[in-house]
Parts: C-alpha cells; sequence; structure tokens
C-alpha cells in the first residue's frame, strides 16, 4: 500500500510539473503578446520618455511573471540583493547565465535597466517591440553596441551583459568574449558581478523548450565582487571568467542540476 501511494504521489507530482511548465511558459507568452500594441505605440513617444516607459513596463511585467510562477509554478526567488543597487548607477552588470530566466529575474528588480540583446532575439516579434521600445542593445554590431551602451551608462542606467555570450552550455562557465571590458573600458564604468544560483538548469541551453522542469525550482542571485573599468581588456576578460568559475564552483547551489534545500527561496 505505501508502495501504491508513493507512486501514485510521484505520477501526481510528474503531471503537476507538466502542468506548471504549460502555465509558465503559456503565461509568458501572453504577457509579451499583452505589451506587444502597446510597445508599438510607444513608437511614438520622445527617445526619453520612450525608454522610461519601455523599461518600467519591463520591470512590472516581470515582476508580476515571477510571482505568477512562485504562486501557481513551485518557483522560488531569492532577488533581494539586487535591490541595493538601484541608486548606484551607472554600472555594469554581469552575471553567469544559466537559464532563459536570468534576464527576467535581474529587470525584475532595476527600473532603469538596459541589455545586450542577441540580434535575432531583438527581431523577434514578441520581444523585439518591447526591446526596442526600452532602448536595448543590438550585439551583432560591434561598434554600434559599444557606442549605444556608453550612451546608455552615461544617461545613468545599469547595462546587462553577459559575458559569455550566451547561455551556459559547458557548466560552471563558458569561455567569455571581451564585450563587457570593452564597454566598461570605452565608457569607465566599473562592472558589478552577479553570480546566479539555480537548483536545475531548466530553460538551458542544452534544455529542450518543451521538457518538464524538476520542481521546485530555486533561484537565487547574490552581488560578486565589483570590477573597476579595465586598462587591459583581454587579460581582463581572462580574470572575469577565472572569477566566475570559483564562485561557481563554491557556490550554495552549484551548477549541477540537482536541488539543494539550503537554498533561500523567498519570492519577490
Amino acid at each position: 500500500m505505501t508502495s501504491l501511494v508513493s507512486r501514485l504521489g510521484r505520477a501526481v507530482w510528474t503531471a503537476y510539473e507538466y502542468v506548471a511548465m504549460v502555465l509558465g511558459l503559456g503565461a509568458l507568452a501572453l504577457l509579451c503578446l499583452g505589451w506587444l500594441p502597446w510597445a508599438l505605440l510607444g513608437a511614438v513617444l520622445p527617445p526619453r520618455a520612450g525608454r522610461f516607459v519601455g523599461r518600467v513596463a519591463i520591470m512590472v511585467g516581470f515582476r508580476l511573471y515571477l510571482h505568477f510562477l512562485a504562486i501557481f509554478c513551485a518557483c522560488r526567488f531569492d532577488l533581494s540583493a539586487l535591490d541595493s543597487l538601484r541608486r548606484d548607477q551607472p554600472l555594469i552588470l554581469v552575471a553567469n547565465h544559466p537559464s532563459l530566466l536570468d534576464v527576467v529575474m535581474i529587470v525584475s528588480r532595476l527600473p532603469n535597466a538596459v541589455c545586450v540583446m542577441k540580434a535575432s532575439l531583438m527581431d523577434n516579434i514578441l520581444l523585439g517591440a518591447a526591446a526596442r521600445l526600452a532602448r536595448y542593445i543590438r550585439n551583432d554590431a560591434p561598434v554600434s553596441m559599444v557606442r549605444r551602451a556608453r550612451a546608455a551608462l552615461q544617461q545613468g542606467a545599469h547595462l546587462v551583459i553577459f559575458p559569455e555570450g550566451s547561455r551556459t552550455l559547458h557548466f560552471p562557465v563558458d569561455a567569455c568574449t571581451n564585450a563587457a571590458g570593452l564597454i566598461a573600458s570605452n565608457a569607465r564604468v566599473p562592472l558589478q558581478a552577479l553570480i546566479i544560483e539555480f537548483s536545475s538548469p531548466y530553460l538551458g541551453k542544452a534544455w529542450p523548450l518543451f521538457r518538464k522542469p524538476t520542481l521546485p525550482l530555486r533561484f537565487r542571485i547574490r552581488l560578486g565582487r565589483r570590477f573597476e573599468a579595465p586598462a587591459h581588456i583581454r587579460n581582463f576578460t581572462g580574470e572575469l571568467e577565472d572569477y566566475f568559475r570559483r564562485e561557481m564552483s563554491t557556490s550554495a547551489d552549484g551548477p549541477a542540476p540537482p536541488g539543494n534545500p539550503n537554498c533561500e527561496s523567498a519570492a519577490p
């Protein structure tokens, strides 16, 4: 009887994991679709007003989405460390990139964040209009990327960039590009490392979109080291990559998929 109840419980929980996956992905798609017409209309606003409305709307929308995941999809987020950065601007935020949720978590706490994004995402029908209204930055033209990033920092923004250039494939961290160091050196702005800890690499680069998560999911972002704008970009890139490798190898959750009950799990 005990074995039967246990198997039944596992079956019910597995079914819930599939339902949570559909709810989570569906809610994000509806959120983006709901904002799409307003983001398109926002293009008529003056640039300063447009970027303010666009960035605040993304922050609010992503925060509501994380609340949804916490209530209905057994996700737990500890993002309180980001709140201390709100008045610390301009600043370049560099983070490891295990999941598609990384940008959502970071931007949900910062009303003046601007992200360096893949050009393909900027052209995406669900994401493109909102990203353009918020004056997010394409990564496919290095000179333009650095110039626009410097301008955003001069306006007092938090610039969010993932040094790996894409989601992590080989954990704990992939090789870093020179982009973050190049922008920091050009803008003379410090870089704040963000360490994203996770119980499972759900929606990571090697995780198929419709593969169910292993619930509960736990995420925490903690503040790491703050780096001054580098004088030697290539040396800095190696130093940054080594730093993330050390931090992830000693992280409370670590880069491995299994969950860790010691992870803090406060909803946003």
